[in-house]
């Protein structure tokens, strides 16, 4: 009788760490997990089958100045590649950098985040150093003729902010050593530095299609 009653103080024992194991085990996975999803701003060929992601901090130099060379890529290969831009505010060297990929998000809430993706970069050295940078980011919109109210409200939400956070996300995910811009050309890195360079990485993986 009596090892009887310690076997079922066993099970009971046992289901009980089990329910706490599961319980932790759950809590863990959701917070690892980022509230909202990552974001999807593409152009060109969606459906093709050679993808271009740039992770990007809009605040970032070199992104910058990687800008024109990344607009003559996806002009000259518009209807061939689909090209994705995704946030990596590098915020503890760039002040400004998570307000400006806000702003972007913001816009495209209103169907104009290329737009702002445009004005963010061609006024990189405007809008880097200020202290009063929402303000900036506001007469931008003015510009695009968006509504600022609604601008505002998006680039204030904490929607915004965790598609953000969803982007990191997705780029820890990879592996790859932190640094902007990072580009993935169907899930492998490449570190091109013109036009050309580009276009030889883009021609071998189109041919790779065929």
């Amino acid at each position: 009788m009596e090892k009887r009653f310690w076997a079922i103080i066993g099970v009971i024992i046992a289901i009980f760490v089990g329910i706490l194991l599961f319980s932790s085990d759950k809590e863990n996975k959701k917070a690892d997990t980022p509230k909202g999803q990552p974001t999807s701003h593409i152009k060109g060929k969606k459906d093709s089958g050679v993808k271009l992601i740039e992770y990007s901090d809009f605040q970032c130099p070199f992104c910058g100045q990687y800008y024109p060379i990344v607009e003559q890529v996806t002009e000259k290969y518009k209807d061939q590649i689909s090209f994705q831009y995704r946030h990596y505010p590098l915020s503890q060297l760039h002040k400004n950098a998570v307000s400006a990929a806000r702003a972007s998000e913001a816009a495209g809430e209103q169907g104009k985040f290329w737009e702002m993706y445009g004005i963010l970069f061609q006024n990189q050295q405007s809008w880097s150093d200020s202290n009063n940078v929402r303000t900036v980011f506001e007469g931008y919109a003015e510009q695009l003729g968006l509504d600022t109210k609604k601008f505002k409200t998006d680039f204030a939400s904490s929607e915004t902010n965790d598609r953000i956070n969803a982007d990191r996300k997705e780029f820890t995910k990879t592996g790859f050593q932190e640094s902007t811009p990072t580009f993935i050309l169907n899930g492998k890195r490449i570190q091109p530095a013109s036009l050309e360079e580009f276009s030889k990485l883009i021609e071998e993986a189109l041919k790779k299609q065929d």
